[in-house]
């Protein structure tokens, strides 16, 4: 028997695709028409597997997320834990950086992997002591930071390069090249990530202890 002459859809596979093309194309650029051509099938071959746009993108979201490590919250304090999930979490979006703005205005609906993920953390930073109703403003202040931060990943090193122009902002010129200067071999969007955990960190260590009454504990590292 021959190969068979269309595409065998599931949803991991329509799902993938869906990703390949918000890569290519970023959001104002993916349909269903796109998707489907993509796949070389017809619009209404996707139906049968999502019921429209908004669901393919939660598709989306659970691939990405899937890839955002977790572990550490069953065996690791909540600090150690939350730093490594935000440096999973900025590598996972790197990858995929036309999906930060659409993800990040969606809503979750529909995306159980992620919610699925979400619980996890939720769980473990309850357990660590945080006060429910401020767990949920952590994990977005630390997601608005690291999206941010998986968008500087993906810009050009030189973006902020003031090479012609140091006689007209010579304070700025001067600690852009003290800067390069004590960067060795990791990016600027590497040195500035790490360095803005290591403060966000800091800082919620201090507002952990200040709402739980505790005197710190085991360093977030850097």
């Amino acid at each position: 028997m021959g190969r068979p002459t269309t595409t065998v859809l599931t949803r991991p596979l329509i799902a993938e695709a869906a990703l390949k093309l918000l890569d290519a194309s970023g959001a104002e650029g993916f349909t269903m028409s796109r998707l489907a051509k993509a796949l070389g099938v017809r619009p209404s071959a996707l139906y049968k597997h999502f019921r429209g746009k908004e669901e393919v993108i939660a598709g989306v979201r659970e691939l990405v997320s899937d890839r955002i490590d977790v572990s550490a919250f069953a065996t690791q304090p909540w600090q150690i834990a939350l730093h490594a999930w935000a440096q999973s979490y900025r590598v996972a979006f790197a990858k995929h950086p036309p999906t930060i703005a659409l993800l990040a205005t969606m809503p979750i609906t529909g995306a159980h992997r992620t919610l699925a993920m979400y619980d996890i953390v939720v769980a473990a930073m309850v357990r660590a002591g945080w006060p429910e109703h401020e767990v949920l403003p952590v994990i977005v202040a630390v997601e608005s930071f690291v999206l941010g931060s998986a968008l500087d990943a993906v810009a050009p090193p030189d973006m902020l390069d003031p090479s012609g122009t140091e006689s007209a902002v010579p304070a700025f010129a001067s600690a852009y090249w003290a800067r390069d200067a004590t960067l060795g071999t990791a990016s600027p969007a590497d040195a500035a990530f790490a360095l803005g955990l290591r403060a966000l960190m800091i800082g919620l260590q201090d507002l952990f202890d200040e709402l739980t009454g505790s005197g710190g504990s085991e360093s977030a590292g850097s």
